[in-house]
């Protein structure tokens, strides 16, 4: 990838996240303001930028239609999208889909009833690797080479007492999502919330992506949300199903066996 589109890409994912001046989106790249207000005003005259005031650029009207119009293309999305719907329906709690884009995981859709918990996630946002639960089923499954890219990636950055903080620790606890074919976030990212997650798998019997089931923790720990596990196996077995996935890896990996997993320490 060239220089110049690699800063681009990273000036709009910048500005994605939240409005940014020249200077500051210079600092990210590592250039001089000049270098950086080039490639904004390139960016500003397509439409993939625009000026919010205060010498602050947000992203772009263009670039929204864009996404919207990408996002319809997703395939699997809407495949899934009656299933998760389903699924929130029965438990009466978010539900998410991400999948696994090269080197990061990304969040593609997600049903949020009114009387459950509203995520800061966002469709087409990242996942946080060392945290969350659907992270921990799809990389539970991926070749590991690409999941050792991921990994590398993660930040490993301390969120609560029991976040995991080292890759070590993370391998540990995927190896064991392996053997149970589920996993869990118990108040790894943020106290309140919590969710159990499980897999979905490819027509080579390769993971597509992983759907998780998240609550208030007050509303329900890992035991009791893990009283919905039959649901959520179930649901990421008819998708796996109906993906072509090969009933011998889909038998494997979603009969839930084993308890909810330890708190990280």
């Amino acid at each position: 990838m060239s220089q110049t589109v690699q800063r681009a890409i990273t000036i709009l994912e910048r500005c994605s996240e939240r409005p940014s001046t020249a200077q500051e989106l210079a600092d990210v790249l590592g250039t001089h303001r000049t270098t950086a207000l080039r490639l904004i005003q390139t960016l500003e005259g397509s439409g993939f930028l625009r000026n919010v005031g205060n010498g602050h650029y947000g992203v772009g009207f263009r670039l929204a239609g864009l996404a919207s119009r990408a996002v319809e293309q997703f395939d699997l999305r809407a495949l899934v999208h009656p299933y998760l719907q389903r699924l929130s329906d029965e438990v009466g709690f978010t539900v998410q889909l991400a999948v696994p884009q090269k080197d990061r995981l990304i969040y593609v859709d997600k049903i949020e009833p009114p009387s459950s918990i509203t995520l800061n996630t966002r469709i087409g946002g990242e996942v946080v690797i060392h945290t969350a639960g659907v992270s921990k089923s799809i990389l539970a499954y991926l070749e590991p080479e690409q999941r050792e890219e991921i990994i590398a990636r993660a930040s490993f950055e301390k969120y609560t007492d029991h976040t995991i903080t080292a890759p070590k620790q993370l391998r540990t606890v995927l190896a064991e999502v392996a053997e149970r074919g589920w996993s869990s976030d118990d108040g790894e990212y943020e106290e309140f919330s919590n969710c159990i997650a499980a897999p979905v798998f490819g027509s080579q019997g390769e993971v597509v992506g992983a759907l998780s089931i998240t609550a208030f923790t007050h509303h329900a720990t890992i035991a009791e949300l893990s009283k919905h596990l039959p649901k959520l196996l179930e649901t990421t077995r008819e998708i796996s199903r109906e993906l072509g996935a090969p009933a011998s890896v889909t038998r494997a990996v979603s009969s839930g066996a084993g308890e909810p997993a330890p708190r990280a320490s």
